[in-house]
């Protein structure tokens, strides 16, 4: 009986442990169904994340990919031109060639307070009376400048356009009688509606005190101001420009109106038409009424040039 007792108990012992084993394997087997669909929920989630944050570009990184563009470029169109008067009969002294140079360049990136950065630019425009006998310059004009620039940027971090404040310096270096010059501080800036469309204003203040006393009226026929519109077309060989300088009102404004062909895709150059219909477009000859149409060859900026 004692034998039997003991046996018995041996027998339930082992019986409670399979059935604690068991309970135990049951328990495992159901984590092991949970735990998983977890871990692929935590798996997606971070590679979604991950995915986003690599999509996502922020406004740093989109100055900093500005910034990376070539500091030293073209400013303004760089072109030589040739035509006469529309409203004179034509001769070797109304008949000129008109060229420009003009470029620029970014000292420092827009690391500066407020985003902004410092460039210096230089534009020089002559006049040249080539059909003359020993073809004499007639007029050249200098108009070197510095300033500080900043980029525009959207909501969404897309780039709008750029805005400049420059003191400028603009004069004929010719002396006495001949001599033109003034000094300023101008307000620029230009905005992308899309990438064929983009307008362009600046409005200038000018430091009375270091004007030349021979052009001391020499606002009331350059304005105060102009504001642009250029258009470029789908397949990127036409370029056309609509630039309007008003004076006392729009009836007496200045205007250019330009129209340029692509030679070829592979290269910046392009034929280049240029109406004018106003004053001021030479500093020696301010006060004098242009009514001119020049042809020839140009150069021009990147269409999405931050300047």
């Amino acid at each position: 009986m004692k034998h039997f007792s003991k046996t018995m108990f041996v027998l339930l012992a082992v019986f409670l442990c399979l059935f604690e084993i068991n309970g135990q394997d049951k328990n495992q087997k159901v984590d092991t169904i949970t735990e998983p669909p977890k871990r692929i929920d935590l798996l997606i989630k971070e590679r979604v994340m991950k995915e986003r944050s690599l999509l996502e570009i922020s406004e740093e990184d989109v100055r900093r990919k500005l910034d990376s563009t070539h500091s030293f470029g073209i400013l303004k169109e760089n072109y030589i031109i040739t035509g006469n008067p529309l409203n004179k009969q034509i001769n070797v002294d109304n008949t000129d060639v008109k060229y420009q140079i003009s470029f620029r360049q970014r000292l420092t990136n827009s690391y500066l307070p407020f985003n902004t950065f410092i460039f210096i630019s230089y534009t020089q425009k002559s006049f040249w009376n080539i059909y003359k006998k020993s073809s004499p310059f007639r007029d050249t004009n200098f108009n070197p400048g510095i300033g500080f620039g900043r980029y525009l940027i959207s909501d969404d971090n897309n780039y709008m356009g750029s805005v400049f404040l420059q003191l400028e310096h603009e004069s004929n270096g010719k002396d006495s009688l001949d001599s033109r010059s003034w000094d300023f501080i101008s307000f620029s800036g230009k905005y992308y509606f899309n990438d064929r469309l983009f307008f362009r204003a600046k409005v200038w203040l000018p430091l009375v005190l270091l004007m030349d006393d021979t052009n001391t009226d020499l606002l009331t026929y350059k304005g105060y101001g102009n504001f642009s519109v250029d258009y470029r077309t789908h397949n990127e060989r036409w370029w056309f420009n609509a630039n309007v300088t008003p004076r006392h009102n729009f009836i007496t404004m200045n205007t250019a109106l330009s129209a340029a062909f692509r030679v070829s895709k592979k290269f910046n150059q392009y034929l280049f038409l240029e109406f004018y219909n106003g004053r001021g477009d030479s500093l020696l000859e301010y006060k004098d009424y242009d009514l001119k149409l020049r042809v020839g060859m140009c150069i021009k900026p990147d269409f999405f040039s931050v300047f």
